[in-house]
């Protein structure tokens, strides 16, 4: 899968500039397979950009500044989406790519059963119901506190009964 990155190589604006800029450099810096396309210089590579941005993604002027992204044939977004994914951490979902092994973005359906996973994990804890007055305590707490009611539960034993 390679990534197009359609760009205007003679733009006037210096806000496209630094956009397009931003989007390549974190795209070298992950070490993502990318296409520049340029749309300046290529009526072929404009005309396919135009077509293929979905209508609700399209400014109300109709036409679609660079950056857009794309996976192959496959619309990934425009500048603010991209920067969107950047912060939130999700480039590689918002590229639609796995993320590289080790990475901290896991796919979206493992962390969805890691969540699950704890989740299942808590209620398993959770399930020894709480007698009213008491605290849910961690294991070690729980231990004491038995042994606190064993002794007081206890018969005591006085002297008197330990010299017999």
């Amino acid at each position: 899968m390679v990534i197009k990155v359609f760009l205007a190589s003679s733009s006037g604006s210096t806000a496209i500039k630094k956009k397009q800029q931003d989007v390549l450099g974190f795209l070298e810096a992950l070490k993502v397979d990318y296409a520049p396309l340029d749309i300046a210089c290529n009526e072929d590579n404009r005309m396919w950009m135009r077509e293929n941005v979905p209508v609700e993604k399209k400014p109300t002027n109709g036409i679609p500044l660079p950056p857009q992204i794309f996976n192959e044939e496959s619309y990934c977004g425009d500048y603010e989406t991209f920067f969107d994914a950047k912060e939130d951490n999700a480039v590689f979902a918002f590229l639609g790519l796995p993320p590289p092994p080790g990475s901290k973005q896991a796919p979206v359906k493992q962390e969805e059963a890691q969540e699950e996973v704890e989740d299942e994990e808590a209620k398993g804890e959770d399930d020894q119901p709480v007698s009213e007055g008491e605290e849910d305590l961690g294991s070690e707490e729980e231990e004491e506190l038995r042994q606190l009611e064993e002794e007081e539960e206890a018969p005591e034993v006085t002297e008197e009964e330990e010299d017999e």
